[in-house]
């Protein structure tokens, strides 16, 4: 009987306890939507990054180059017409195409832009023809480069035995655009403001992804990734930029417009998209 009467006691004394875990998930479950509830609110604070692509301007040791005389008067009027609808944007930070070491270096150059924007660059590109123009009517006062430099060789599916898949490599490389029929223009007969409303699609931006880095993942040799390992180094070098930019200090009030070759744009489209810390802003919005 003593027995019996243990066990009930003890049974009374577990279903107590059980009865007091209750309230503590109920407590934690409170606390997570609550956590839930400040993210969403801090969400709002991202800082907003317009992002720009555009093709070289200037001297470039890219494997594909846009015929443009950057020293044309004419070039230069058409470029400060889209500087001026992009400066609306107002960007309190510019994000260039140039090493981070050289930093002092641009703002410098941008400064004297500054004091006299009629003011004759020996080699102008896409940064003194339109960064700085887009700075100078914003008022802009912080400038920053985040490129990182890296070797790697596009060319490498025509310097093998390719045997993973030839056929659509060298499809692809006889005419790439075609498999891209909203973007298969002629881009020679289009207007300056034109082709960057085209570079800046999404088609197109994915089509670079593509044709820079992707496609070479049909080439390489029996159990071998020659190619895979040549796009990653675009990957790589990406990525390395993208951290060049959180180097920098922001803040959500910031406003930062990030001009660089339309390749670096797609892969920063992609960055931006998922990043917990950007937002990105329509280009279109501007681009007028």
């Amino acid at each position: 009987m003593k027995l019996i009467l243990f066990c009930y006691v003890s049974m009374l004394l577990s279903l107590s306890a059980c009865k007091k875990e209750v309230p503590q998930i109920a407590e934690a479950d409170t606390e997570f939507i609550s956590r839930s509830h400040l993210s969403n609110e801090e969400e709002i604070s991202k800082v907003p990054i317009l992002n720009f692509g555009t093709f070289h301007m200037g001297n470039t040791n890219d494997a594909r180059k846009t015929e443009f005389d950057e020293k044309n008067e004419e070039n230069k009027r058409k470029v400060h017409k889209i500087a001026n609808a992009l400066a609306k944007f107002k960007p309190t930070v510019i994000i260039v195409e140039r090493l981070p070491k050289y930093d002092k270096k641009l703002l410098a150059s941008y400064n004297e832009y500054i004091k006299n924007p009629k003011e004759s660059f020996k080699n102008p590109s896409e940064i003194e023809l339109l960064a700085f123009e887009v700075g100078r009517l914003s008022n802009t006062k912080r400038m920053y480069g985040i490129d990182h430099h890296m070797d790697y060789n596009y060319m490498i599916g025509d310097e093998i035995k390719n045997q993973i898949d030839a056929t659509m490599y060298n499809q692809f490389d006889i005419n790439p655009l075609l498999y891209y029929p909203k973007i298969n223009v002629d881009e020679d007969k289009l207007s300056l403001l034109d082709k960057l409303k085209l570079t800046n699609q999404d088609d197109y931006l994915d089509f670079l992804i593509e044709a820079n880095a992707d496609i070479l993942t049909h080439a390489g040799t029996d159990a071998n990734f020659e190619g895979a390992d040549e796009a990653a180094k675009y990957y790589k070098r990406n990525l390395r930029m993208y951290s060049n930019l959180n180097r920098i200090k922001l803040e959500p009030t910031d406003r930062v417009f990030m001009i660089m070759g339309a390749s670096h744009t797609a892969f920063f489209r992609d960055f931006i998209k998922r990043s917990p810390k950007y937002k990105m802003v329509d280009t279109f919005d501007y681009l007028k």
